[in-house]
């Protein structure tokens, strides 16, 4: 992202009001700043018109029907935390489930949220809308509450965006209860949690104001995916065929290869036999002597994300280098994770300065003139899939790949035009990707600044004055 919003600070939860503005829950306002129409609450400055309660006054906790024989049920729909969206709005996924084998869950019907609260699933902002199901109810994990606002007080897309609330989860995470790693929330704790009531109307304006930003980033997600699933079928072409028109893949002769069928024309060399390949490690985070005013930039893993890495998050000195024989990988080379976590290992990025790697990264430094970086990037990042069940098999330590698999990997090589127009076809759709992401994160960052003053009345909506028509 491009930074945090005004007055934000950084926290494992994210993004979160700073002190100045958190202080409005606190009611750290001195009678002095309040503004015309407001008076002081525990939330801090409110407009009169808004009310204060807990969410055990305003909502209920769904609770099962003792008349509900699940014996009875071939079919019932249970939702497992997986199923509750981190993004995004409704829980739109289920598994089904005999009533019978259904031997613990949380009961919960259509409507109601569902909020983790087991860490790290609450912290890392689980909760969705039980949406279409096929029956009026449904099970979902023990790790959930089924939340459901009483209509005549608070509309449920002004609540789901109130628990959103950095600030609120922060509050709430900070009440957990139970040993390290297996902590949750107590009931008691989201029974007592206070919230703001504006009137009816103006809960429904903010949460349709919130909800038309929400739209304009799920239609950029969607941009998103449908331009990385063309460059998929892009990379399947023009490896398969070269950079050809499709109506014209006929007429390409094919030969079959150990990474399936190239143009007959194209060649195939090892990575080792045009490229020097190694990787790097780690020197000792103990000794200041190491890091401490280091200038020569130094890479983890985690940056292959980036695609094209343009610059370091951390440095190491000159006497780290030389101690532990980092070497300075030039600009232009090719980076590959080696190892990783969830979807890191695999990936390939190229660098585009003078740095030094960690163990868990390998570079590619190119020594053939017949061979284009940008090619073989393009290339390896389409052989995602392959390096990472290598990974799993043999040909290469089990969870991680080696230096000496990645100088036998088959690459292959057109010539340098071939190599030239493939690379500019997929940076084309990159540099898409890349534009629909800033403008993603762009939103990300206005929703949670909307978000907050909203919330907060520093920002009112239009619904306020349908609010006051109705009382007068």
């Amino acid at each position: 992202m491009s930074g945090l919003p005004g007055g934000f600070r950084d926290t494992p939860l994210g993004p979160v009001p700073g002190r100045e503005e958190t202080q409005s829950r606190r009611g750290a306002e001195t009678p002095g700043d309040l503004p015309d129409g407001f008076r002081e609450t525990p939330l801090g400055h409110l407009p009169e018109t808004w009310e204060i309660a807990t969410l055990e006054e305003a909502t209920t906790f769904t609770r099962k029907p003792r008349s509900l024989d699940l014996s009875h049920h071939k079919s019932v729909p249970f939702i497992p935390m997986e199923m509750v969206p981190d993004s995004g709005t409704w829980i739109k996924q289920y598994e089904l489930r005999e009533g019978s084998q259904i031997r613990s869950g949380t009961y919960c019907e259509k409507g109601d949220i569902l909020l983790a609260k087991i860490t790290p699933s609450f912290e890392n902002g689980k909760q969705g809308i039980v949406g279409e199901i096929p029956l009026h109810f449904a099970y979902a994990t023990t790790e959930v509450f089924p939340i459901h606002p009483r209509p005549d007080r608070l509309d449920r897309a002004f609540l789901f965006h109130h628990l959103r609330l950095p600030s609120v989860r922060e509050e709430i995470a900070g009440k957990m209860e139970g040993s390290t790693g297996r902590q949750r929330i107590p009931r008691a704790v989201i029974a007592r949690q206070t919230i703001p009531l504006p009137p009816l109307p103006e809960q429904r304006a903010i949460a349709h104001v919130l909800r038309t930003v929400q739209q304009a980033r799920e239609a950029t997600e969607d941009v998103i995916a449908a331009a990385r699933e063309l460059k998929r079928s892009l990379m399947r072409h023009l490896f398969t065929y070269g950079p050809v028109p499709v109506d014209q893949t006929e007429q390409v002769e094919l030969q079959g290869t150990e990474i399936g069928p190239i143009p007959a024309g194209w060649k195939i060399a090892q990575l080792g036999d045009v490229a020097k390949i190694g990787n790097g490690s780690t020197p000792k985070r103990t000794n200041p002597a190491y890091w401490e005013g280091g200038t020569i930039p130094w890479l983890t893993s985690g940056k292959v994300h980036e695609g094209t890495i343009r610059q370091a998050d951390e440095f190491v000195t000159e006497l780290a280098q030389e101690e532990y024989h980092l070497p300075l990988v030039p600009k232009g080379s090719v980076v590959v994770a080696i190892t990783g976590q969830g979807k890191t290992l695999g990936n390939a990025a190229r660098v585009t300065f003078d740095t030094c790697i960690n163990q868990h990264l390998a570079y590619i430094q190119f020594q053939a003139s017949y061979v284009l970086p940008e090619f073989v990037l393009v290339f390896l990042q389409g052989q995602y899939d392959n390096l990472r069940r290598a990974s799993r098999a043999g040909g290469s330590t089990k969870g991680a790949l080696t230096c000496g698999f990645l100088k036998a990997y088959p690459l292959p090589v057109p010539s340098t035009a071939n190599q030239s127009q493939i690379a500019h076809i997929l940076a084309t759709v990159d540099a898409k990707i890349a534009a629909e992401e800033a403008r993603r994160d762009a939103l990300d960052d206005f929703f949670r600044t909307l978000l907050h003053h909203l919330m907060t009345a520093k920002i009112r909506t239009q619904g306020r004055q349908n609010a006051k028509t109705q009382s007068a």
